[in-house]
């Protein structure tokens, strides 16, 4: 009985460590972040049927059906920016769909295009969503950097915030407050960093060729209308045309509040946040994928200890996925004891 009573107290012990971790986006920038309504900020991209406003336009619904997905983007590009919403995720069957929320300039800079990604991939049901985080830098797709990762929640069941923090000096991922990707730019990156004025973009759509499991898994319209939710949309940032040539001197002021900000920087806190988050969600890199890259492309800082959590192919190891699978589990107990594009070959996690 003493034995078991150990066990129950380490497992304890465990799940308020793990609860005291997520804790971190509870108090912080989020709650203090700037929102603006849709019809100040942005514009139907496509699918305008499907774009559906709340009555004080402080929040939208991107639809899909048989017939079409549907998407909004930002009124004005920028000269770097922070980028960010709330959303919610469509729940059930969702195998085939992908929600997308990044930044481009695609439609002006067609061959030298920028881009930064927030994908989120579908799955079937009783099967958790993933997503993966990308930068392209003038137009270069042959070098996609993706990362794939799950979550430490139910992204349909609740809104969390998104956001895409990008200076001429670095880009952060956050989820609510959780950096979960840095890239520092650096002189061997060229043209590859994010570089010219790029545009806020929203999107659902079918990708049933490849989003779930290298597309075994199609779109089930059964299931329809696929309903992503965006509220308290935030762009913090300079407006910019694309072909100005000189710099507006009001743009420097703007990138030195950017990285003033409290979401400008890494607390020391927010760097371990981020180091856990990587470690237990994180299943793929292309900082590893020899098979990809005999090289390492210049960003990556390669930790060994890290590599070897991962094969040649970028992947985890199985038994790696196996123990997030525990702590997976663990996360799971707590809840119930408090509350009671080289887009193939995505892996089902």
């Amino acid at each position: 009985m003493d034995k078991l009573n150990n066990l129950l107290s380490i497992e304890t012990c465990l799940i308020l460590f793990v609860l005291h971790f997520f804790s971190l986006s509870k108090a912080s920038f989020s709650d203090s972040i700037t929102t603006i309504p849709f019809n100040r900020g942005f514009c139907p991209l496509f699918g305008e049927a499907n774009v559906k406003h709340s009555t004080d336009d402080s929040s939208v619904h991107l639809h899909l059906n048989e017939f079409t997905g549907s998407g909004f983007q930002s009124s004005d590009l920028y000269n770097h920016g922070f980028f960010s919403a709330k959303i919610k995720l469509p729940s059930s069957y969702t195998a085939g769909i992908v929600v997308a929320f990044y930044t481009t300039n695609g439609d002006m800079f067609r061959k030298t295009h920028d881009e930064l990604d927030f994908e989120f991939l579908g799955n079937i049901r009783g099967q958790p969503w993933r997503f993966q985080t990308n930068m392209y830098g003038n137009g270069s797709t042959n070098r996609g950097r993706e990362e794939r990762y799950t979550l430490w929640f139910d992204p349909s069941k609740e809104f969390h915030r998104y956001s895409i923090l990008w200076t001429a000096n670095h880009i952060i991922f956050y989820i609510d407050d959780v950096p979960i990707r840095e890239i520092v730019r650096n002189y061997e990156m060229g043209g590859d960093f994010p570089s010219k004025p790029m545009a806020l973009y929203a999107t659902i759509w079918d990708a049933s060729d490849w989003a779930t499991s290298g597309g075994k898994y199609k779109a089930n319209y059964k299931y329809a209308p696929f309903v992503a939710e965006f509220t308290d949309l935030a762009l913090h940032g300079c407006p910019m045309d694309p072909l100005q040539e000189v710099i507006n001197p009001s743009c420097m002021d703007s990138e030195t509040q950017l990285e003033t900000a409290s979401y400008g920087t890494i607390t020391s806190k927010q760097r371990m946040a981020m180091k856990k988050y990587r470690l237990k969600y994180m299943y793929y890199s292309y900082c590893h994928d020899t098979l990809r890259y005999s090289t390492p492309l210049p960003e990556c800082d390669i930790d060994p200890l890290e590599k070897m959590r991962f094969k040649d192919t970028g992947r985890l190891k199985f038994g790696m996925r196996h123990h997030r699978h525990r702590h997976a589990k663990m996360r799971n107990s707590a809840t119930r004891v408090l509350e009671n594009r080289n887009y193939g070959n995505q892996d089902n996690v």
